[in-house]
């Protein structure tokens, strides 16, 4: 097996490899066409093709020549605005190579900045507007101010759907020579929740302690609960002999490793599957809330677990009428 991280190797590098996105590749295009491009905010959760896109983006406008031109920054990494400001004026202070009209800074994290580094960003944007265009990758746009946001054209990236990410791996064990279970990519879909970028190494995780790659397999490599056993659990629980599902519990966090954590936020999705009037599921992730609320408060994990799915239980026999 490769030792290159999967998710760099199969990094897309056009916008015909790029999955689903379909509006944003438009749009994106459409700067291409032009020939121009404003500044730019890539905005969105973790893994949803923020990075790759702006990667591609530089591709497409230079060419052969896209290294040359594109600076990529870490807001997280660098030691200040005031090194960002140098590497940005000694980049910004030689002209492109080939015809383009500008070079192109990415930033990431930029999210993760002050404000007061964010102002100086703004003033440095300005600065070097003439020939160089920025392109700020953020998680949340709440955190980039009102300055910057009114000096750039914003872009959301959504959570990727089930059936691309879900197709993306399938070509990725493909080509990596590794057999995968349908269940096994459901979980890691399950498991990482649109995120293209977690999905990819949850894979490559899995297939690195056996080449048939089942749910099994990928619930052990992650520390996480099979979605199919936790959903046997929540049955028993509910509907059958409590004290078992107790003891299944307590043997995925005992014997099996299981963080308290991992158990509760799965329970978050499982019992929103679990059979009973849409109007009673609220109370229902409100009970599973308040128990993970505890347990970072430094609560006892089994203790908060089991009085959860007794509160649930309660719920679940109160509606038995509704539950087929």
């Amino acid at each position: 097996m490769s030792e290159l991280f999967w998710f760099e190797k199969y990094r897309p590098r056009s916008f015909e490899e790029v999955v689903d996105l379909e509006e944003v590749k438009a749009r994106l295009r459409e700067f291409v066409k032009a020939g121009n491009l404003p500044h730019l905010l890539f905005y969105g959760p973790p893994g949803t093709g923020k990075t790759t896109m702006a990667l591609v983006l530089a591709r497409e406008l230079y060419g052969e020549y896209w290294r040359e031109n594109t600076l990529e920054l870490n807001a997280s990494d660098e030691r200040g605005i005031g090194v960002i400001r140098e590497r940005v004026k000694e980049f910004a202070r030689t002209a492109p190579v080939g015809k383009a009209p500008f070079k192109l800074v990415i930033l990431d994290e930029a999210d993760n900045m002050t404000s007061d580094a964010q102002q100086a960003l703004r003033r440095i944007m300005e600065i070097y507007a003439q020939n160089t265009r920025f392109i700020l990758l953020a998680n949340y746009v709440s955190n980039i101010i009102e300055p910057i946001q009114s000096r750039v054209v914003m872009i959301r990236f959504n959570p990727l759907p089930k059936e691309a990410v879900i197709s993306r791996l399938r070509f990725i064990a493909e080509n990596e020579g590794v057999k995968v279970s349908d269940d096994a990519l459901e979980a890691i879909y399950e498991f990482t929740q649109g995120d293209m970028r977690k999905a990819i190494n949850a894979l490559q995780v899995a297939a690195s302690v056996s080449r048939e790659v089942t749910e099994e397999e990928v619930a052990k490599a992650l520390g996480m609960v099979s979605p199919r056993l936790l959903r046997e659990v929540l049955q028993e629980a509910t509907k059958g002999s409590f004290n078992k599902a107790l003891t299944q519990i307590y043997g995925f966090v005992v014997d099996g490793g299981v963080g308290e954590l991992e158990i509760i936020r799965q329970l978050h999705r499982e019992v929103l599957r679990l059979d009973v009037p849409e109007y009673v599921k609220p109370e229902l992730v409100y009970i599973v809330g308040r128990a993970h609320y505890a347990i970072l408060r430094g609560a006892r994990g089994l203790a908060q677990i089991y009085g959860a799915l007794a509160k649930i239980r309660k719920i679940v026999v109160f509606h038995q009428p509704s539950v087929k």
